[in-house]
């Protein structure tokens, strides 16, 4: 008996850990500092409003429209920014945290990359000037260190 509690034990503690990530949050609490993350894929970078507003894995979400939020609930891990939402390139390049420029950003592969652009350095520029898959590969190597 004291095996099967042990286990189910640590089974809950794996899927608590696993579900809960770093989230580079606005000062405010919201992911990507407060951007619709649906419109990125569509309309480009899009300040949300507290109008439309969701909590997904502990974190708050702002969306531009009902529709974004609605579409956003269906699938929300689709639209999750990549490593937190911290500066895919800081991330590759030196496995570090940063903080992003929400107006910077790629949509790769179906997928949301937020970076740094402030102080005449534009890691996105970098990002894509750079050898990227390389970049990417190490950002999703650090990330699982760092998440």
């Amino acid at each position: 008996m004291k095996q099967i509690i042990t286990i189910a034990l640590l089974v809950i503690g794996y899927s608590i850990s696993a579900q809960s990530i770093d989230y580079n949050l606005s000062k405010k609490g919201y992911v990507a500092e407060g951007y619709d993350v649906v419109a990125y894929f569509s309309q480009s970078a899009k300040k949300g409003s507290k109008k439309y507003y969701t909590e997904h894995d502990g974190v708050q979400y702002l969306f531009s429209s009902q529709e974004n939020l609605d579409t956003f609930n269906e699938t929300p891990e689709k639209f999750v920014p990549k490593y937190g939402g911290y500066c895919a390139y800081a991330i590759g390049a030196k496995g570090i945290k940063v903080d992003v420029d929400p107006k910077t950003f790629e949509i790769r592969d179906g997928e949301l990359y937020l970076f740094y652009n402030s102080w005449g350095n534009n890691t996105l520029e970098t990002w894509l000037n750079g050898p990227t898959e390389d970049l990417k590969a190490k950002a999703d190597k650090n990330w699982e260190k760092l998440k």
